[in-house]
């Protein structure tokens, strides 16, 4: 687990827009990540262009990115498993190590044909988690490849779809909040059965005479600050860039109605309206959004 120290975090956050970041716009599968496990279930095809998970009734598969983030703009496109998908996951997430680790989630719930996925969102700080809101999504996400993304800076997280923020968590540590800004993460993803949960709490089994089940990924892209050797590429004494814009972006008025347009019609779970859960109050955010 890559941490920083309080003096090391401050200085971080003052480096603002002087950043030089490793931007992958001509990305490559085999220079960016590693197959991590599922014994060949994980490929890297066309060049380096694609990757492909697989999930059947032996192993799942799952890879990481080769390097470490503290911040970041992270997009990937990915097409997710067709059909009958009940019961499979695709996890495509952020995270630490450790036992107080940082993550941010995309989860994707598969669900039965002509259902629709349920597009699943964490926020884990310091180990804790617990901060799930969960979608639909307003298209097939196994049609076609859509961009998924996740905006990390020391203010917000946000999280987008084609463009279209979902969710946005702000950094709230004035009112005792925790924050992931002192621990680099990863790039994970996964494909894997979790038929105990994750379609109508585990009341609908996963089918296996549809495997293999597979979802697809292309169009990695991170204008993000790699940390390495316990230091971050971003550099204080750079000149400002427009590509990095990331690292102080908020939503403007016109995302903010997107955000809404998302939770008021597509939003099917929010632990801050969930009071059932947290019969001794709302987490501490929830109250102030």
């Amino acid at each position: 687990m890559a941490s920083l120290s309080t003096s090391n975090s401050t200085m971080l956050m003052a480096l603002v827009v002087g950043c030089v970041m490793m931007a992958a716009s001509a990305s490559n599968f085999y220079q960016d990540f590693d197959i991590t496990w599922g014994d060949g279930r994980g490929k890297i095809l066309n060049n380096g262009q694609l990757l492909s998970l697989s999930l059947d009734k032996a192993s799942g598969s799952g890879f990481q990115s080769k390097n470490e983030y503290l911040f970041g703009k992270i997009d990937m496109q990915l097409k997710l498993v067709p059909g009958n998908s009940a019961g499979t996951v695709t996890a495509y997430y952020l995270s630490s190590k450790g036992s107080t680790w940082d993550e941010i989630d995309f989860e994707f719930l598969g669900n039965l044909s002509g259902d629709p996925y349920i597009l699943h969102t964490n926020v884990f700080s310091q180990g804790k988690g617990n901060r799930e809101q969960q979608f639909y999504l307003w298209f097939d996400p196994t049609a076609d490849f859509h961009t998924y993304s996740i905006l990390w800076n020391p203010q917000r997280i946000i999280f987008s779809v084609d463009g279209t923020p979902i969710r946005e968590f702000k950094n709230m540590e004035s009112i005792g909040v925790p924050f992931p800004k002192n621990q680099a993460m990863r790039i994970y993803s996964s494909l894997w059965n979790a038929d105990d949960w994750a379609t109508r709490g585990g009341l609908v089994k996963t089918d296996w005479s549809h495997a293999p089940f597979t979802a697809s990924y292309r169009n990695f892209n991170a204008n993000a600050c790699v940390w390495s050797n316990g230091a971050s590429s971003c550099k204080s004494d750079a000149p400002s860039s427009t590509n990095a814009a990331w690292f102080t972006q908020e939503l403007d008025s016109t995302s903010q109605q997107r955000l809404q347009w998302v939770r008021k019609n597509y939003m099917i779970y929010n632990y801050c309206t969930d009071a059932k859960r947290f019969p001794q109050g709302l987490p501490h955010e929830c109250r102030m959004s």
